[in-house]
């Protein structure tokens, strides 16, 4: 039994075949012709399957026609091809290297192939390769989402609430999360979602790094209501409107380049770290930088990325908070080393970066 076609695919059928008939082609020659119709099971099945096709694809902006016969009994469908067509696309070597740059941006295997045809497309209409000459060398990263950024793209679409489970950075907790998903953003090169936690009762922020397992779509679409505009730039806000405070740093050469972008002059009456005979011998190969942040959490996560090339002088909240989550890794890594059964090896965490960042 051959494989059923995926909507996505069905759509792109029917579009296709709308766009190079000749005059119109009625339901009937819809049912025969296009692929991804001949599935529907029934004449009430392909009915409703038709017609939620027509208007999705009005939604999405395509300008399907609803033509008559000669006698005003044979009704047929086509696109206005003048309302659909785009004009020619003319690109500067400007647009075409901030597209280029765009679609590095996307690691994400699942959006990867989508991104590299389109630009093979409009380098077509551009004018060489040179074009990517401006932008040449900055190249932005998003860490991979997994599989949980397909799924919660369509959920953020379709106002689906979503169910999945979910471990929590500060005391590795793994449990069910139901989330009313809002939008998906990314921080510090990682994919964030922003929504309503019904088993909180309040709006929360979700890594999807995080996220175990599948994502599971919980109601009917449509039935989540998200904020707007306004109120979601609120929660936003708040989140990072907390006092901005500056952490000292000890970090290898070459390394942490992220962090090191952000350094700033040593605030006015700061301590001198290497005034400190406790520190010893530690400064002797590291740079000392300072650099201004917000979120504890959201700092320490970073940091705690690499390893031992990253040491926290101060504060000692954002050291407390690096320790914390090397701590919880630690864990997972020895009961992960031990197997079901608790053999195997078992070890004492981290001997480069716990001890490290935990000094004083």
């Amino acid at each position: 039994m051959a494989a059923q076609i995926p909507p996505a695919e069905r759509l792109l059928n029917l579009v296709i075949a709308l766009v190079n008939t000749a005059g119109r082609m009625t339901k009937e020659q819809v049912r025969a012709s296009v692929s991804g119709y001949g599935d529907a099971p029934s004449d009430d099945a392909f009915e409703r399957m038709f017609e939620r096709d027509k208007d999705t694809l009005r939604d999405l902006g395509v300008p399907i026609l609803t033509v008559t016969g000669a006698h005003g009994d044979d009704i047929g469908y086509r696109i206005d091809q003048d309302a659909y067509a785009l004009p020619p696309l003319e690109l500067t070597p400007a647009e075409l290297g901030v597209l280029a740059l765009a679609a590095q941006f996307w690691q994400d295997q699942a959006l990867r192939t989508d991104t590299s045809r389109a630009l093979t497309k409009l380098r077509a209409a551009g004018e060489g390769p040179e074009s990517t000459d401006l932008v040449a060398g900055l190249a932005p990263r998003v860490r991979a989402a997994g599989g949980a950024l397909s799924p919660l793209v369509d959920a953020v679409q379709a106002r689906q609430a979503v169910r999945f489970t979910y471990r929590a950075a500060s005391t590795g907790q793994v449990r069910d999360r139901t989330v009313e998903p809002w939008q998906l953003l990314t921080r510090r090169g990682g994919w964030v979602l922003v929504g309503f936690d019904r088993d909180r009762a309040a709006s929360r922020s979700f890594r999807l790094s995080r996220i175990e397992g599948k994502v599971r779509v919980v109601g009917e679409p449509g039935q989540v209501v998200p904020p707007t505009r306004e109120a979601l730039e609120a929660v936003l806000a708040s989140w990072a409107s907390g006092e901005e405070r500056v952490a000292t740093l000890a970090v290898l050469p070459e390394r942490a380049g992220a962090t090191r972008a952000r350094s700033v002059a040593a605030p006015d009456g700061s301590p001198d770290p290497g005034q400190d005979p406790a520190l010893g011998g530690l400064l002797a190969h590291r740079d000392v930088l300072h650099v201004p942040y917000r979120s504890t959490w959201e700092l320490a996560e970073e940091l705690v990325g690499y390893g031992d090339a990253v040491v926290v002088l101060d504060p000692p909240a954002l050291r407390e908070t690096v320790l914390r989550l090397l701590r919880v890794a630690s864990t997972f890594d020895r009961d992960a080393r031990s197997g079901p059964a608790g053999s195997g090896p078992t070890g004492s965490g981290p001997t480069g970066a716990g001890q490290v960042v935990g000094r004083g």
